[in-house]
């Protein structure tokens, strides 16, 4: 019976595990290689996600330096429209100080005028009444109290 199991059964029995010693070799290497692959393939995502977080980053400080940039050349502008609105009030009060100055030399001249004619008593003809408003015209802008 031995050599029966010998001759005819072992040979099959052995044929059967080598096949299947082999089809679990060929199924671990299988498995090697798709978990190869997997770590291939992970490897290959982490890089990306890396690679993308570094252009996020990027995209982040180009828009942080756009957003400064924009916000200075505003603080600017508004610096400027502030220069200029204060120019443009100086020059108004400027000459509105010369306007004023303007008619109380005016009124001035009629006063001075007046009080001559009332002291001297007769009209004054026009190339001396011009004299005499300008004699006191300089007289007055001469004293320290005078308005410039």
């Amino acid at each position: 019976m031995l050599g029966i199991l010998a001759r005819w059964v072992y040979p099959r029995v052995m044929a059967a595990a080598e096949q299947r010693q082999n089809l679990i070799k060929q199924q671990l290497e299988q498995a090697e290689e798709a978990r190869k692959e997997a770590e291939d393939l992970r490897e290959e995502a982490e890089r990306e996600i890396q690679t993308a977080r570094q252009q996020a980053g990027q995209i982040i400080e180009r828009a942080n330096r756009a957003s400064e940039q924009i916000q200075q050349e505003a603080q600017e502008k508004a610096r400027e429209e502030a220069r200029r609105i204060v120019e443009a009030a100086s020059r108004d009060i400027d000459a509105e100080r010369q306007r004023a100055i303007q008619s109380i030399r005016l009124q001035m001249a009629d006063i001075v005028t007046e009080a001559v004619r009332r002291i001297v008593g007769e009209s004054l003809d026009g190339e001396r009444h011009r004299k005499l408003i300008e004699t006191t015209i300089e007289q007055v802008e001469k004293e320290p109290s005078a308005p410039q």
